[in-house]
């Protein structure tokens, strides 16, 4: 199979990988043909809206594999062959307009049928194989726009950086900073495409963000007005990056994890100078070698000099030690495949991730280095960064919502508070399951000092849950949870799209909730903001620069870790 080299897939109008892999002209035997222009736009859309489910190769994790072995029908048009179902066109076009129940979104409020259509008919088709990606073109994107010396000496605004939002606006290939004082646009950053995460140096001065193209910005926040000072690639799908925290490494690292190719990065903290590539491929849990075990979520350990590394497909958590990376040690702990997000407990010594399609989290001991637990849960756990709390019953719980379960589950975790002692026999236990009125979860938020507990349901097929956000009062679990329609707050009209409610953060005092109403690409979109005390709104934020906003991080909350 040809495929063309890494320049095609930095074409100034394409933050999109996978657009720019070229692909063999020959019609694959049973599979629809398409024309090459068919198949450049197909592969653009897989990039946009599929790929970070289903995979590059299409083998599936959060997703499900979409390889044509059972998606096209036979030659013959048989659509069963030894007990396994062949899809074909007819039936593809109603699951990628309708959704399932396990999680999948609905996209014939995001898609035209046409374009439904050649979904249908490109999933059927034989993926290409993307190109790697390695050091060397790593170094040729690199991007040092004002070098360290050349930046403020003290900060240079009067704005509380503590309390800036950093706000994915998805769809742009933006990033707007909010002041959570004043509720003010301060900039607009143009990242990477759909930036997936915003992380905060351990000094609170450097915001990164990684877009799913991966393009990584360092916006330095001591700026006048803050902005980009270096931008890097690390590969051309990506998720995740995290600093270094450990004393004595403050700010010193970048480590980036790709989705493709399956490697994590490691940078220079100030400059995003690339430093080394370690490669991800090999064997799962389960012993088969895997071609494209992705790197999901990653965290710093603040107790060691060590990044948490999760590998999607493997089901392999790495704690890579960086305190001498020319002699890089690294932990291989087994725990279940398809690991993607998560978060630490309230301790900061355990870390739990979900590994989403095998039903489970697992814990990770960061301070003995040996997997603590594997905890079976409902279906497609999908925590975010999960939440912390006491509960009045089971003590220190950390909670997961679900992507195919109406649940919120909560895990009791260890604590060495002598109060807590009490609550050692739950440990590592769901103990309870709280009611949601669907799945679809993405995320879950609650803060120190806050009462509530708050959850979204964007990906539900229904306009009434997706567009509404759920609050149970941690004080009595038993009463059901206070519906809140956050699409009928924010006062933007009524739109073909669903204007999903995704996403709550707290602010920097816990005492507001913003959360982001995403609508369609050339839709008006909002953040609304909510008193936590009272559930009531409190302001929404509008602008016509604003578009399509998702996840939204504090800058307080993220540099300490506070979920």
């Amino acid at each position: 199979m040809k495929t063309f080299g890494v320049r095609n897939f930095t074409r100034a109008l394409v933050p999109l990988a996978l657009a720019a892999i070229s692909a063999p002209a020959l019609a694959q035997e049973g599979a629809p043909q398409l024309t090459a222009e068919e198949k450049e736009k197909a592969k653009k859309i897989y990039f946009e809206r599929c790929a970070g489910c289903h995979g590059v190769l299409r083998k599936g994790a959060t997703g499900k594999n979409l390889e044509p072995h059972w998606t096209k029908k036979l030659p013959d048009g048989t659509v069963q062959e030894g007990g396994t179902l062949k899809l074909g066109t007819n039936r593809l076009e109603k699951i990628i307009a309708l959704g399932t129940e396990g999680g999948m979104v609905n996209f014939d409020d995001i898609l035209t049928k046409e374009e439904i259509n050649l979904m249908a008919r490109y999933i059927q088709t034989t993926p290409d194989v993307p190109p790697e990606f390695s050091l060397k073109d790593m170094m040729a994107t690199w991007k040092l726009i004002v070098p360290v010396e050349q930046r403020p000496k003290k900060k240079m605004n009067s704005y509380n950086i503590e309390n800036i939002f950093a706000v994915t606006l998805r769809d742009t290939g933006e990033l707007a900073l909010i002041d959570g004082d004043t509720k003010q646009i301060i900039n607009i950053v143009k990242t990477g495409y759909a930036v997936h995460i915003s992380r905060m140096s351990k000094s609170g001065r450097y915001l990164y963000t990684v877009g799913r193209d991966g393009l990584v910005n360092l916006i330095d926040l001591w700026m006048e007005k803050p902005d980009t000072v270096a931008t890097v690639k690390i590969g051309y799908d990506a998720r995740s990056v995290d600093t270094s925290k450990f004393k004595g490494y403050e700010d010193k690292y970048l480590v980036g994890g790709s989705y493709w190719p399956p490697q994590y990065a490691i940078m220079e903290g100030d400059t995003l100078k690339p430093l080394k590539i370690v490669s991800t491929r090999g064997m799962t849990v389960d012993g088969e070698y895997h071609p494209e075990p992705r790197v999901a979520s990653i965290v710093s350990s603040e107790i060691k000099p060590e990044w948490v590394i999760n590998i999607k497909e493997t089901g392999q958590i790495l704690l890579v030690d960086y305190s001498d990376i020319k002699n890089l040690k690294t932990t291989t702990i087994e725990s279940a495949k398809f690991l993607h997000d998560g978060g630490w407990d309230a301790s900061k010594r355990y870390f739990l991730v979900a590994a989403n399609a095998s039903h489970k989290i697992a814990a990770v001991d960061t301070k003995t280095g040996k997997l603590a637990a594997l905890i079976d849960t409902k279906k497609i756990p999908h925590p975010g960064r999960g939440a912390n709390f006491v509960h009045p019953k089971y003590g220190p719980v950390w909670a997961t919502g679900h992507l195919g379960a109406d649940v919120v589950s909560l895990i009791s975790t260890p604590s060495e508070k002598p109060q807590h002692a009490k609550y050692k026999q739950y440990n590592w236990k769901v103990v309870e399951e709280l009611k949601v009125p669907g799945a679809g979860n993405l995320f879950v938020k609650t803060h120190p000092k806050s009462k509530h507990l708050w959850v979204d349901l964007p990906q539900n097929p229904e306009r009434e849950l997706a567009e509404a956000v759920f609050v149970f009062d941690l004080t009595d679990l038993s009463k059901p949870p206070v519906k809140i329609d956050v699409a009928k707050d924010s006062g933007l009209p009524m739109t073909k799209a669903f204007r999903r409610a995704v996403h709550p953060e707290y602010n920097k005092n816990g005492d507001e909730v913003w959360i982001s109403v995403w609508g369609g690409k050339s839709d008006p979109s909002a953040i609304v903001i909510y008193d936590d005390k009272t559930l009531k709104l409190k302001k929404v934020i509008t602008d016509p620069k604003m578009i399509t906003p998702t996840g939204k991080f504090n800058v307080y909350n993220t540099q300490h870790d506070i979920y």
